[in-house]
């Protein structure tokens, strides 16, 4: 009976640490470093097989900039477009947004737009300002517009962030990944231009 004691003891105190991390929002940050260093690796260099689903993109829905201003999705349509839908405290979208930066400034071209959607709550809106200007991000970020992210076509309502999208310029979605990815690889790059040629 001491053993079982015992090794509940030495079960619980870790698990309660983690929780509380979770509980606290202070497990996001070991998240992104460790995330942060696989990145670098190259372990999670995003594939590049295409994965043309059946349903074509809804551009019918409207963001909303860091300014404030409304933008409208169909002013897209005919780009090639690289979505990611992530949070400020999400640790994994974190961790691949430095890459994403390098990726945008390396592959500036007026027929590719990049969307990073926050997902954050309405009333973060500072804080997302405020991580994007901390980190000298110059991509374009946009905010869900209306209080929930339920209110996105139903394609962008993903179970897990961060989660990213190609979509071409007839409007497939020509790639999608769940989870943590470094997107600025040489692989990637060739697959944007190839999308950029068609």
């Amino acid at each position: 009976m001491k053993k079982v004691i015992g090794l509940l003891k030495s079960i619980s105190i870790p698990v309660l640490l983690i929780l509380l991390l979770h509980l606290t929002g202070l497990l996001s940050t070991p998240t992104a470093y460790a995330q942060k260093i696989l990145i670098q690796s190259g372990i999670l260099n995003a594939s590049v097989e295409r994965q043309v689903t059946k349903e074509n993109f809804s551009y019918d829905f409207k963001l909303q900039t860091l300014s404030g201003e409304p933008f409208d999705m169909g002013q897209l349509k005919g780009k090639v477009i690289f979505l990611n839908l992530w949070a400020t405290w999400c640790g994994p979208c974190r961790a691949e947004m430095p890459a994403i930066e390098s990726l945008y400034k390396g592959v500036a071209h007026e027929d590719l737009a990049f969307v990073m959607l926050s997902i954050d709550r309405k009333n973060d809106e500072i804080k997302v300002k405020n991580y994007v200007a901390s980190k000298a991000f110059t991509f374009p970020v946009y905010l869900v517009q209306s209080p929930f992210p339920n209110n996105l076509p139903e394609v962008l309502q993903v179970p897990s962030i961060p989660t990213t999208f190609v979509i071409n310029k007839k409007g497939e979605i020509v790639y999608k990944n769940v989870g943590t990815a470094n997107y600025d690889t040489k692989k990637f790059k060739n697959f944007l231009q190839e999308l950029l040629q068609e």
